[in-house]
């Protein structure tokens, strides 16, 4: 278990931070920028979360569990990421994680209708910062291939996933509001 008695420590103050051994880095370096972006995400993938608004039956219950996984997983993701390929993950993703995503986009690409063209990000409130967590999931992605050769590939597997399942995640809450995707029009 962690142990957060005190918020404010005052080791960054000059403008480094601590991986999970001790190691003091830059608060510029590529590594803490990757577990920033998850952790930026991840406050999004909450923001998103605090805009659903289905009521209280199973379609919003399953939602929220199967947020809930992921924003735990984003956790795994972050720890992998700020700690040094020399040593020991304490929370590490496995093959499973990706395959729960994998069965949910399946899932519930079923429930919403065909795509047919390249839609625009958008609809209700909180699909529309689905959409938005899904391009800070793209460029956590982007930021974790730099040092994919000192971190578990999972995790860039997990991100990878993750932003096709916001996808899917945006558009079926939109389709459960009954709000229909706005098609790209193309001359």
């Amino acid at each position: 278990m962690v142990n957060l008695a005190k918020i404010y420590t005052k080791t960054g103050d000059k403008g480094t931070t601590s991986l999970v051994n001790g190691k003091r880095i830059s608060k510029a370096d590529i590594r803490v920028n990757c577990y920033g972006t998850i952790d930026e995400l991840n406050s999004f993938i909450g923001l998103a979360l605090s805009q659903l608004s289905l009521g209280s039956g199973e379609v919003e219950k399953d939602i929220r569990e199967t947020f809930h996984n992921v924003q735990t997983k984003l956790f795994y993701v972050g720890a992998d990421l700020s700690t040094p390929d020399v040593d020991e993950v304490k929370w590490r993703l496995e093959e499973s994680d990706i395959q729960f995503l994998e069965k949910k986009i399946d899932e519930w690409t079923e429930r919403v209708p065909e795509l047919t063209s390249f839609i625009l990000p958008g609809g209700v409130e909180a699909a529309a910062s689905f959409h938005v967590a899904r391009t800070i999931c793209r460029r956590a992605e982007r930021t974790i291939v730099s040092i994919i050769d000192v971190v578990n590939p999972l995790s860039l597997q997990y991100v990878n996933r993750l932003s096709d399942f916001l996808f899917v995640a945006a558009r079926y809450i939109n389709y459960l509001h009954g709000d229909e995707d706005t098609i790209l029009k193309t001359k």
